[in-house]
């Protein structure tokens, strides 16, 4: 008995013993914690505060009084471990610790919030951003490390870990207490008021702070996580990626039973100190990255949108329901294949060890979203190491529960009530930016949401060797559906060696990105609403406002007859004597000779300054054209030419063959369809058909160089088509259908008519004349 006794002694004090080294640390965490608090507050109520006293509360919220009780615990606790015998008693100081837990349920309560507040405040605080991402703890007394250090955010999560581990404490403690001992009643007491505020909090904690352990003894956090594609043996995968404080996993979703828990698969994981991004000229040169041709996805968003205006119709006439989940299933498919199609912007992924990961993306904004974060995170003190299999089976299925994405980013996935996004034009004007450090080559990108994913739109010209760039550039974009303007600034580079081998792109450099949302009531006005996006200290200002689709359709003749823009195409000729108006020769003519190899030639707006500067222009039929053209941005000049044919008071291939073009692109039999089409050519006026042909051909010699400027022939029908085929206000009564249906039948219609031209072999005049002989003459 007296063995037992003497060992139950030593135990208590081998416990006793760890848990006051473990105290020690915790101590000097609250230490490290507080340090920086006071010259805070002290430089709050200077003009040049870093944070204001309301954040400086909300984020130390508490640690003083935290750390005044374990110092005192510790205090008493030290001596007696000490002097350690079989009379020490300790079970009041441990019922004492656990009856002020009330401070540690408040700082719980508030934890979210002071986390969110320091991470706000270290992206708009550079000085604070430096303080919490180096604190420096004491080590230990005996210790021969004299300080590490360590992020606030981590700092922060320590009271939550310490009452877990007074718990355990008392736990074992209790164990080896004999019951007739005067502390154990005591210690019993405390560890019940413990446990009883560890299930009152559990609930209250965010899940996904109290992730893993790391191999440093560190909480694993989830940073962010999201569906990116992967290229894999060279095919397009969806993959779920969990970025976690000290290793990046890529998962796919396990097909499960129905009622089964669902889990992830683990593919491949890359601790963070072991990840390296290659630059652009290191990464070797990546198998083809098969492209899928753009037609091919704007067919499928027609289908997409097909399916759409069947699901409304369905739900309008209260139809079944079945037919409904039919559609529905079909529109899953559907935007599945976009969405795993459509992204082509490389991002490169290398583990130090050897192997190296691609992921495709969409738009640059989520490239350097996915790149800032783990830069971010490397900048701490991170240790490679290598996963047992347990470990990984343990982290893999903790990203079910972790995980904040939920759904794969598919309309599809929305309920019926979420807002559609908008559809129709947003014009946004770039005028400025400030807050850059040293002068450089800026430029601005503009993204909108489509279908899911984001899409770059505008680009405006580089602002050379300067700290705060002038645009007042003003685009013109078309939403599809969209909720969301994302704004991008790059520092263009010039040097010729940082070709990206993936995609033989120079790399310019991110210097900020930002992004709001379209909130539709606010854009709708039909004046011009001012903004600013800031972005890591730099400030873009832009304006912008909203047409929808049915009111930018319009065509409105020009009043006056003098000008070309909104004058029948034959009055234009006839004063000109000419067979093709002037402004359409100089166009193409300038743009064949500067432009056919831009990337997005006729897809990128031009600045609608510049073009309406160019309209006034030619309208005046000033001797200045020429010097002018030859000048301007020749996205303008293209955007020009587009205005001209949108502006026509009827369209190009005109009003009354419009229902013929419709019902002749819907004949299926191959020759029927040629006679009919070719028909129709000739039953235009002499003016309209000389400079469609003129028009056409261009467009063919554009799309020659599609491998250089990535317009393909389908791409330039989607622009031009409804510019030249859509009727003008009296007709398109009749064809106008719900202005969300942008991808409605007629659009897709009109595409499909200019892209039959396209794709026909070369069309001559006087061949065309000649052959009239040989077809029927009713349309």
């Amino acid at each position: 008995g007296e063995r037992d006794a003497g060992k139950g002694l030593e135990m208590r004090k081998l416990v006793l013993s760890g848990f006051l080294a473990s105290e020690e640390i915790y101590i000097n965490q609250l230490e490290a914690l507080l340090l920086p608090m006071k010259p805070l507050k002290a430089t709050a109520t200077t003009s040049q505060p870093v944070l204001t006293l309301q954040q400086i509360e909300t984020i130390f919220y508490k640690i003083q009084d935290i750390y005044e009780i374990h110092k005192e615990f510790y205090d008493s606790l030290c001596p007696k471990v000490q002097q350690w015998d079989s009379n020490v008693t300790m079970g009041h100081l441990f019922q004492k610790l656990a009856s002020q837990l009330g401070v540690y349920k408040a700082f719980v309560d508030n934890y979210k919030i002071a986390l969110e507040t320091a991470e706000k405040c270290s992206q708009s605080n550079y000085q604070f951003q430096k303080i919490s991402e180096e604190l420096k703890v004491k080590g230990p007394k005996d210790s021969k490390e004299s300080h590490t250090s360590v992020t606030m955010e981590a700092l922060l999560y320590k009271p939550i870990d310490r009452v877990t581990r007074s718990t355990l404490v008392l736990h074992d403690l209790l164990k080896h207490t004999p019951a007739d001992h005067p502390d154990y009643p005591l210690l019993q007491d405390a560890l019940r008021i413990s446990q009883n505020f560890l299930s009152s909090i559990n609930e209250d904690i965010d899940p996904r702070r109290t992730a893993v352990t790391t191999p440093k003894g560190e909480t694993r956090q989830l940073v962010k996580d999201g569906f990116l594609v992967e290229l894999s043996e060279g095919s397009r995968k969806l993959r779920h990626v969990f970025l976690f404080t000290d290793v990046l996993l890529c998962a796919k979703l396990k097909k499960t039973a129905v009622g089964k828990h669902q889990q992830y698969d683990c593919k491949w994981y890359v601790p963070l100190a072991d990840l390296v991004f290659p630059s652009p000229e290191e990464s070797e040169h990546c198998p083809q990255v098969h492209v899928i041709p753009d037609h091919e996805l704007e067919d499928m968003k027609m289908k997409i949108s097909t399916i759409k205006s069947e699901m409304q119709k369905e739900k309008a006439n209260k139809g079944q329901s079945r037919a409904i989940e039919r559609l529905k299933k079909k529109m899953f498919e559907n935007e599945f294949w976009l969405l795993l199609n459509s992204p082509a912007i490389p991002f490169r992924i290398h583990n130090r060890n050897g192997k190296s990961y691609l992921f495709l993306l969409s738009s640059d904004y989520e490239r350097s979203e996915w790149r800032e974060a783990i830069q971010r995170l490397q900048k701490k003190d991170l240790q490679a190491f290598v996963l047992s299999s347990v470990e990984l089976q343990v982290l893999t299925g903790s990203c079910f529960k972790l995980r904040t994405v939920h759904n794969i980013p598919v309309t599809s996935n929305k309920d019926d009530d979420e807002s559609p996004g908008l559809y129709g034009f947003l014009h946004v004007i770039v005028h400025s930016a400030k807050g850059f450090k040293q002068s450089a080559n800026l430029y601005c990108t503009l993204e909108v949401d489509s279908f899911g994913y984001f899409v770059s739109k505008a680009k405006t010209r580089v602002f050379r060797d300067t700290t705060e760039p002038q645009w007042n550039e003003e685009f013109e974009i078309e939403l599809e559906g969209s909720q969301s303007l994302r704004i991008l600034c790059y520092e263009k580079c010039y040097d010729k060696t940082k070709l990206n081998k993936d995609n033989n792109e120079i790399v310019d450099k991110i210097m900020g990105k930002g992004q709001i949302q379209l909130d539709p009531q606010a854009v709708q006005t039909k004046n011009w609403h001012m903004d600013v996006i800031e972005m890591n200290g730099i400030k873009v200002e832009f304006s912008m406002k909203f047409t929808s689709r049915d009111m930018s359709l319009k065509r409105t003749p020009s009043k006056k007859q003098t000008g070309v823009f909104g004058v029948k195409i034959s009055v234009v000729t006839k004063r000109e004597r000419s067979k093709v108006p002037y402004i359409v020769r100089q166009c193409i003519e300038e743009v064949e000779k500067r432009g056919i190899e831009e990337v997005g030639i006729y897809r990128i707006s031009g600045v609608a300054t510049d073009i309406q500067a160019l309209k006034a222009v030619f309208d005046a039929n000033n001797k200045d054209i020429l010097v002018m053209l030859s000048d301007m941005d020749i996205n303008a000049i293209a955007g020009t030419l587009k205005l001209y044919f949108r502006e026509l008071p009827e369209p190009l291939l005109t009003d009354r063959l419009y229902p013929a073009f419709m019902e002749g692109i819907a004949l299926s039999d191959p020759a029927a369809k040629e006679n009919c089409m070719m028909h129709l050519l000739r039953s235009l006026p002499d003016p309209n058909l000389i400079t469609f042909l003129f028009l056409l051909e261009h467009l063919k010699r554009v799309a020659e160089k599609e491998p250089i400027n990535k317009m393909s022939l389908h791409n330039l029908a989607t622009v031009f088509g409804p510019t030249l085929l859509r009727p003008s206000e009296g007709e398109s009564k009749a064809h106008l259908t719900l202005a969300s249906d942008i991808w409605s039948h007629d659009v897709m219609a009109q595409v499909q008519v200019l892209l039959y031209y396209l794709q026909h072999p070369p069309i001559s005049f006087s061949e065309l004349k000649r052959n009239t002989l040989y077809f029927s003459t009713d349309v």
